[in-house]
């Protein structure tokens, strides 16, 4: 059962050495990350999974010890997904982005609470497959949390990934407010379509969440609300 969560986003430049001279203007939501790990450790749980968007090379399961690097954003920085993994074992392949950021923050956290499996899903992934995988991985340990990485829009200014849609406020207010309340409906119900079109990266990530959520009964917590560059970065906890 799911027992706690903690959503997180999933951009690069969140890893200070990425950012180099801009990294200033994300140290309120690395400390915000950071605060939303210690409620996860603070539930005790059996099982941490780690989800986030990813091209199809990521997509799938990714085993504790999974590696990732930033090299392919100019900086030599690799990580693992956690401390453990079979001794001398090799992974197949890299972890997508969202979970190096997400490898790179419970490292920054000092995560030893519980073994951590990650999951890459596609952004296009339809609702009710999401909340199916939700239920699936709620299922997989009496005692499960998630860090769920995903951006909101990119299209909140003209300087924007995706210049400015006015639509891209709106949208994010409302996740921000669902993630801040836990509200599994309104997340369940986020458009698919509208998403894609507003470069959502956090849809199926959340829409995921909502799925491992259900019968939960968890209140939720926003941390952090911001468009820096542009783009909808949300914190949220849920416990």
């Amino acid at each position: 059962m799911l027992v706690a969560a903690a959503v997180c986003p999933c951009p690069p430049v969140l890893v200070p050495e990425v950012a180099a001279g801009a990294a200033p203007e994300l140290r309120a939501a690395r400390t915000a990350c950071i605060d939303a790990l210690g409620v996860l450790a603070a539930a005790r749980p059996d099982l941490l999974i780690v989800i986030g968007p990813a091209d199809p090379d990521g997509r799938g399961s990714h085993p504790e010890g999974a590696p990732g690097s930033f090299k392919g954003f100019g900086v030599d920085l690799d990580v693992r997904l956690g401390l453990g993994g079979a001794p001398g074992a090799t992974a197949e392949r890299s972890l997508p982005p969202s979970l190096s950021v997400g490898a790179w923050l419970l490292a920054r956290a000092k995560w030893a609470d519980a073994p951590i499996e990650g999951l890459g899903v596609g952004e296009t992934l339809e609702a009710g497959l999401c909340a199916s995988t939700g239920r699936e991985l709620a299922a997989r340990a009496r005692r499960v949390a998630m860090l769920v990485m995903g951006d909101g829009s990119a299209c909140r200014t003209v300087k924007a990934p995706g210049y400015l849609d006015e639509r891209a406020l709106s949208f994010d207010t409302e996740v921000a407010r669902a993630l801040g309340a836990a509200d599994l409906a309104v997340l369940r119900a986020l458009d698919e379509s509208l998403a894609y079109e507003l470069k959502v990266a956090g849809r199926a990530p959340w829409q995921v969440l909502a799925g491992a959520a259900e019968g939960a009964g968890l209140s939720g917590r926003l941390l952090y609300e911001d468009a820096p560059y542009g783009v909808g970065y949300m914190v949220a906890t849920w416990s």
